[in-house]
């Protein structure tokens, strides 16, 4: 039943965050439209990323055979495209964070919040993206670990950088 709630809070979490992103964010100029699009499309791909543990975690603790057999199954597909996934995804967030830098940095400065958030953001996909390196070289329970870690950290951080008020 817990799964249920999971893909409640997904949902809720990218219909939240797209209202917030278009009706409360002030949209200046086509760029930045285009990183806020960016920026979208990146959360998607980080979100279906971090979904992939709790795919596992459903698989471990399910009594329900038939649940556990149909995530397996998925799980397996999702593997193959979890590196392609962050990496384009990484590239989304790249072009957001550059756009934006350009097209707000200046108007609201360098050290608004909002950027900080960016840039602490950005410091823990990067991390994230050196556990994930390390544990595709040579997986053992720390990397493992240590890769999960860093993409919670970072899925909180990319969080409160959405939600951050511009103004």
């Amino acid at each position: 039943m817990s799964y249920y709630a999971w893909i409640i809070i997904n949902v809720l979490f990218v219909f939240c965050s797209g209202v917030y992103i278009w009706l409360f964010q002030q949209n200046q100029s086509l760029s930045v439209i285009t990183g806020q699009l960016l920026a979208q499309a990146g959360i998607l791909l980080f979100l279906v990323n971090v979904n992939m543990y709790f795919i596992f975690l459903v698989i471990r603790k399910s009594k329900i055979r038939k649940l556990r057999t149909t995530l397996a199954k998925l799980s397996r597909k999702m593997m193959k495209v979890h590196i392609p996934l962050g990496i384009v995804g990484t590239a989304f967030v790249t072009i957001h964070a550059i756009i934006m830098l350009i097209e707000l940095g200046n108007r609201i400065g360098f050290f608004h919040g909002k950027l900080v958030s960016g840039y602490l953001s950005i410091s823990f996909l990067m991390l994230t993206l050196f556990a994930g390196y390390l544990r595709h070289k040579k997986s053992s329970g720390f990397r493992k670990k240590f890769h999960r870690t860093t993409a919670f950290a970072f899925t909180v951080a990319f969080t409160i950088h959405l939600f951050f008020p511009l103004y």
